[in-house]
């Protein structure tokens, strides 16, 4: 009796325990069963108040998931995710492949969107990745910075590739990187029908009604290529008396009274040292195509590999370029790739550009630079404000203190890298526009070389170029194919060309 009566209560509904009494409904009859029923505690467990706390932390659990899945997303980008499917798809022998829709971009002029660009994650500053660029090794690539997102690989380059680069730079011979800009700027002021007073309200940054001492000056180092220091300005100001009350600032009236070239007429007048250049430096091109030293074109392939860029647009990028720094060598912050405007072309692909564009600019997506020897004193490469909160370009000459001069203030830097033979240093000078392509200029990626205190320092560099402008890339790449099959159709004749006209054709393939 005990225990039937036990077994009844068992089996009675167990409602939240709230203090309310509840009807006991009559149970049906059942058959017996071989088996006892195992006796449960009476707990709080379907009590309102822990049902409650249970579904709150499943919530948060399942939002934590969500947010992780959307970063993985989103961080990866489309163009990682469309590499691995074209990986998986190529490992299955698959010769198709079309992009998911998700990944589907309007067609511009008979272009359909379909290539991507990876992006290398920096994940934090101090953050090790492994990657694997040749066989049997594996390269420690470090985070140095997130603006703009750089990175460092120790022992990209062997001692003996080092050798072998520096030898044939040697080989091919080096020019002096810069020389005085010629005269000839009205041209260009005529065709974009710019007015003095236009020209003064373009470098009026703050619009203030006046021209500060660091506005003129970067103007004069863009178009000039000398770099002028605040009391170099102000000299100039009074053998030019164009600054009569001697405020060291220009007004509108007392900009109208000097032409286009005053500036420059005057110091090719005095006379320019290559210190007062912006860049102090020799340089050659190795070309890395087929017939190219083993070196040059494993190191190419390496580079491919690091970036994990189409081999296409690496191939279709500039050759490597060998700069060798004397004692006093330096290279003042500057930016590798300039803002891409609807009146600017890139250099690489003014072939499929609009001749009418008045300005070119270097688009260098990606540089690689590789430190070919390690120096004994200065030549660091610097970042004067990596990662700094704000960039704004009249703050970098504050109190005659200038960031941008590698030759006085590199220890006012951000960031510095020191020189280590061997080291390969990676950076981005473009955002990415979110969609898989080039986007805007990243600012960040000002940079420069500190003068070289003692002995010489040799260096090289990959650019990658890739246009913002989809279209024009995608336009000159079919452009260059259409050449490829034409050369090649004529390749007969070709190979019975002399040496001499091989040489003319293309002056990197001697080496």
């Amino acid at each position: 009796m005990v225990r039937n009566h036990i077994r009844s209560k068992m089996i009675e509904p167990q409602c939240c325990d709230d203090g309310d009494e509840h009807e006991t409904l009559p149970l049906p009859t059942l058959p017996p069963m071989p088996r006892e029923r195992v006796p449960l505690q009476k707990s709080s467990i379907c009590s309102r108040s822990y049902f409650m706390v249970v579904m709150v932390f499943f919530h948060v659990y399942i939002i934590n998931v969500i947010v992780l899945l959307l970063y993985v997303h989103y961080n990866n980008g489309p163009g990682d995710a469309l590499v691995t499917q074209k990986r998986d798809e190529a490992s299955a022998g698959s010769n198709h492949h079309k992009p998911s829709e998700s990944h589907q971009q309007p067609s511009y002029s008979g272009f359909q969107r379909d290539m991507y660009l990876p992006r290398l994650e920096g994940i934090r500053v101090g953050h090790v990745q492994k990657v694997s660029l040749v066989p049997d090794k594996v390269h420690e690539m470090r985070t140095l910075s997130l603006k703009p997102l750089l990175f460092e690989i120790p022992g990209f380059l062997s001692e003996e590739e080092c050798r072998v680069v520096v030898q044939l730079a040697q080989l091919k011979g080096l020019m002096e990187s810069q020389v005085m800009v010629p005269e000839g700027q009205e041209e260009l002021t005529e065709q974009l029908n710019l007015s003095p007073d236009d020209i003064f309200n373009l470098l009026d940054l703050n619009q203030d009604g006046q021209l500060q001492l660091e506005e003129i000056l970067t103007h004069s180092r863009v178009r000039d290529g000398i770099w002028l220091t605040p009391e170099n300005l102000r000299e100039i100001y009074a053998g030019l008396k164009a600054d009569p009350d001697g405020n060291g600032l220009l007004s509108l009236e007392e900009f109208r009274s000097l032409d286009s070239n005053a500036f420059q007429r005057f110091l090719q007048q005095r006379g320019v040292k290559s210190s007062q250049l912006v860049r102090n430096s020799r340089h050659t091109w190795l070309y890395q195509g087929k017939g190219a030293h083993q070196v040059l074109r494993d190191l190419k392939k390496r580079v491919t590999r690091l970036t994990r860029l189409p081999s296409a647009l690496v191939d279709l990028s500039e050759p490597l370029q060998v700069v060798r720094y004397e004692q006093g060598g330096h290279y003042h912050a500057h930016h590798d790739s300039g803002p891409v405007y609807p009146e600017t072309a890139c250099t690489h692909t003014r072939l499929a550009a609009n001749t009418s564009t008045p300005f070119e600019t270097s688009c260098r997506y990606i540089t690689v630079l590789f430190y070919l020897n390690s120096v004994e004193g200065g030549g660091e490469t610097a970042f004067p404000v990596a990662d700094n909160r704000t960039y704004e370009e009249v703050s970098l000459i504050q109190n005659d203190v200038d960031l941008m001069d590698t030759r006085k203030n590199c220890d006012k830097s951000n960031l510095r890298v020191n020189p280590t033979k061997g080291t390969a240093v990676l950076w981005y000078n473009y955002l990415s526009d979110g969609q898989g392509w080039v986007g805007e200029q990243d600012e960040y990626s000002l940079h420069g070389g500190c003068v070289v205190t003692r002995g010489t320092k040799w260096v090289a560099n990959n650019w990658i170029n890739i246009d913002p402008d989809y279209q024009r890339q995608a336009r000159y790449q079919q452009l260059v194919s259409q050449q490829g099959e034409e050369d090649a159709e004529d390749e007969g004749e070709q190979s019975q060309a002399s040496p001499e006209q091989l040489h003319t054709a293309d002056p990197h393939q001697e080496l």
